[in-house]
């Protein structure tokens, strides 16, 4: 048998473990993970390779009732990444009947003539006896043609799906370079994981409202360090004071946490500036979701 390849969208509802499983697949840290849902915001591209096969991975956003424009732009990013790809995996975490929001999904891949593997996450938090239920409940949706149960988190049963994915895939050529894990830019990764770290750290209503831009990324001589100064930007004055902290301690903090996985990244020292400013409402204003990377071209 020749080399296989292909084009994998992970879809699901926002924080049922996508992230988490790319993570574990591409053994490094390539999108960011947070306890928060709708954390990953772009379709993002991601390559694991082997010597006999090539999986290109769409990690897309959660798909969710939108409520601004980005919102709009994360959910027609994920929908439209179910249809131009080789193979779907759909993830949940509830061992429960299906809700809305899994319903939802699962209507819009009704329709999709695409090999689609469900993905059921986090079996390491249930027992044994929830697992089989749920797989009995959903071999109503007979147009999945697996179901594989894992642990994202722990790599339970990852190896397996893997091995289970490659047998949908074509044979085809090597998209890209065997040594490449992503197609994103370093500055995009970087501003990815100042905005985790600001994630996990910070109070619930603040999150979905930053955005990071990384302002200058330098090398000094001999690559001994590199400098980075970046913008912590929020929509509104009550949560900069907040974002800063007192005496600068909240800002500190994100700062400090996230050197260290820039560090791990890059393999070199790394100084960072952090900065926070406000820019009211630019989730919803279009001129800044293209400032920050967020349209609906480069989600299609």
């Amino acid at each position: 048998m020749g080399f296989k390849s292909g084009f994998i969208s992970i879809i699901g509802r926002p924080n049922v473990g996508k992230s988490t499983l790319l993570n574990n697949i591409l053994g490094e840290k390539m999108v960011i993970i947070s306890s928060k849902p709708q954390t990953t915001r772009n379709v993002i591209r991601c390559v694991h390779t082997t010597d006999d096969y090539q999986m290109v991975f769409l990690d897309t956003p959660g798909i969710h009732k939108p409520k601004n424009k980005l919102g709009n732009i994360m959910v027609d990013g994920a929908t439209s990444a179910m249809r131009e790809v080789d193979l779907i995996l759909f993830l949940t975490d509830d061992m429960k009947a299906p809700g809305p929001g899994d319903k939802f999904i699962l209507e819009a891949l009704k329709d999709i003539n695409i090999p689609k593997i469900l993905v059921l996450n986090k079996i390491d938090l249930v027992k044994k006896e929830e697992i089989l239920a749920k797989i009995d409940i959903m071999k109503e949706y007979d147009y999945f043609d697996e179901i594989v149960p894992i642990s994202a988190d722990r790599g339970e049963n990852v190896d397996r799906l893997l091995e289970i994915m490659k047998k949908y895939l074509p044979e085809g050529p090597m998209y890209f370079p065997e040594d490449m894990i992503t197609e994103q830019p370093e500055k995009v990764i970087v501003a990815e994981l100042i905005r985790e770290k600001a994630l996990q750290s910070l109070d619930e209503e603040i999150p979905h409202g930053i955005a990071v831009e990384i302002m200058s990324m330098k090398e000094r001589k001999k690559g001994s360090l590199i400098d980075i100064e970046a913008t912590i930007y929020t929509e509104k004055k009550s949560h900069k004071g907040i974002i800063i902290g007192k005496g600068g301690s909240m800002l500190k903090k994100i700062g400090t946490k996230a050197r260290r996985d820039i560090e791990n990244l890059l393999g070199t020292q790394v100084n960072l500036q952090l900065w926070v400013k406000i820019k009211e409402d630019w989730r919803d204003k279009d001129f800044d979701l293209r400032s920050f990377g967020y349209n609906q071209d480069k989600n299609r």
